[in-house]
């Protein structure tokens, strides 16, 4: 008769500290599927970003940032010209990103960038290809943070005429990674009409490159 007080409590106690493991674990399985993804980013950021349509979501298996945040739209983002050097035949060129939202947000992978003139404004010639020795990186930004990408612009010179047919160019048309909407950026210089391509461009990572 003495053995059923006892054995209550201890089955009250188990399902007792089994409630607080179910309600520690239970209010969050989205953000413990993100720590599949290494990250390099100030852990504050997470579930600051409200849902926002039109951008992908970069592969979290490639990713060295975190995916809290969603990816960074057009409409938020300024481009700019940063640190230019020159070298025989190619001039580098850091196309900066800054995040103008009051929210973070993501950047992956490779813009895609064209030479242009012209109003409104019309590409010139060849695409920029994606420069072999760069990998993609998930590269988040804070509210007024920045991401870069460096830009070879070959000499136009370099090329036969007939075969560059150049032509005075105006802008870096520059579409952000994952977008459709491309940032005017102003820059001087000679594109190729033709099939030369002039342009390679590496993934972005952090910061103003210089």
């Amino acid at each position: 008769m003495k053995m059923q007080p006892r054995t209550a409590p201890a089955t009250a106690a188990g399902l007792a500290v089994l409630g607080l493991v179910v309600a520690a674990c239970g209010g969050s399985p989205a953000p413990s599927s993100r720590k599949t993804i290494t990250v390099t980013v100030t852990p504050s950021q997470s579930g600051t970003q409200p849902a926002q349509g039109g951008s992908p979501t970069p592969s979290p298996g490639l990713s060295s940032g975190s995916s809290s945040a969603a990816g960074c739209l057009s409409r938020y983002l300024y481009g700019s010209t940063g640190l230019s050097q020159g070298t025989a035949g190619s001039v580098y060129v850091s196309i900066v990103f800054k995040n103008l939202d009051n929210v973070p947000c993501t950047l992956y992978g490779f813009p895609g960038v064209a030479l242009a003139a012209g109003t409104p404004v019309t590409d010139i010639g060849q695409p920029s290809a994606e420069s072999s020795a760069s990998t993609r990186e998930l590269v988040t930004l804070q509210p007024g943070g920045h991401a870069f990408a460096t830009l070879q612009i070959a000499d136009a010179g370099n090329f036969p005429a007939a075969r560059c047919k150049p032509k005075a160019s105006t802008w870096l048309e520059v579409i952000p990674p994952n977008q459709q909407i491309a940032l005017n950026i102003p820059y001087k210089t000679t594109a190729c009409q033709g099939t030369v391509r002039l342009l390679t461009v590496t993934a972005v990572r952090p910061g103003t490159g210089g």
